[in-house]
């Protein structure tokens, strides 16, 4: 009997998360718990440190710190807005690490 509860609680938590334009899962507003960048608005889900939980943030604009986009999801620095490339240096232990940051640079203005 109690499964049965358990699972309709589920199936009603399940069934609102999909009906309602926001949901629990993706399409998450800045500020909100994430544990992959593909559930936030922006693209970008950020902490602060190893032990920090992660929450979704701005991606980065000109002349900020970024990251470069890699395949974890959960970033230190944010990857930058779109038309914008994050001049770092890619290291194989920087990929691993999510230690190579770099800054937001418009491709355009370049010399």
């Amino acid at each position: 009997m109690e499964r049965a509860w358990v699972l309709l609680l589920f199936t009603c938590i399940l069934a609102e998360s999909f009906a309602s334009p926001r949901g629990l899962i993706f399409n998450l507003d800045n500020g909100e718990l994430c544990m992959q960048s593909l559930q936030c608005k922006s693209g970008c889900c950020h902490r602060t440190s190893g032990l920090s939980l992660a929450r979704c943030s701005d991606k980065a604009a000109e002349n900020q710190e970024c990251s470069r986009k890699h395949i974890y999801g959960i970033y230190y620095r944010c990857p930058c807005e779109s038309g914008l490339t994050c001049d770092a240096d890619w290291t194989i232990v920087g990929g691993i690490t999510n230690s190579d940051f770099g800054i937001c640079k418009d491709p355009a203005k370049r010399k």
